[in-house]
């Protein structure tokens, strides 16, 4: 029997809020350029990468364990308070959970930011462990993310 689970982590970063939102729409660009230790490749199937229904392809690096790729959906995006929905619809993350969705949000704090990170995920099986790698992958492309706008 498949279980269901939530996980999140909150980073705080030194950049500011519109700096660091600018970052993560642009993760087609950005992404493999500052974290070349975690991505590939990401490439835009369709849209825009800035809107609903878009649809992108991640290619992690080398080494990256377990999974190589996910095709991810834009479910929700509300850029006046910076914060996006995603569903992964494809790739090897599919082999091990039914569903997988994430919400990120950047919060402004004075002239530092917050960034929250939660996902919700359905196991395809219970042997499947909880996405505990994925949510420490997430917190370091944010912390990669803020020390390359920091140095720009």
């Amino acid at each position: 029997m498949a279980t269901t689970g939530k996980l999140d982590v909150e980073v705080k970063v030194k950049s500011n809020a519109d700096q660091f939102w600018n970052a993560i729409m642009d993760s087609a660009n950005i992404f493999p350029k500052v974290c070349s230790d975690l991505y590939k490749t990401v490439e835009l199937l369709e849209g825009d990468g800035r809107s609903v229904g878009s649809v992108r392809m991640v290619h992690f690096a080398e080494g990256s364990p377990i999974v190589k790729s996910s095709k991810e959906k834009i479910d929700e995006l509300d850029a006046a308070k910076k914060k996006v929905a995603y569903s992964v619809i494809d790739g090897d993350m599919m082999q091990y959970y039914k569903s997988f969705k994430a919400t990120l949000e950047v919060i402004p704090e004075g002239e530092v930011s917050l960034v929250k990170w939660v996902c919700e995920f359905e196991k395809a099986s219970e042997e499947v462990p909880n996405p505990d790698m994925i949510r420490d992958f997430a917190a370091k492309n944010f912390k990669e993310i803020d020390e390359y706008l920091l140095k720009a």
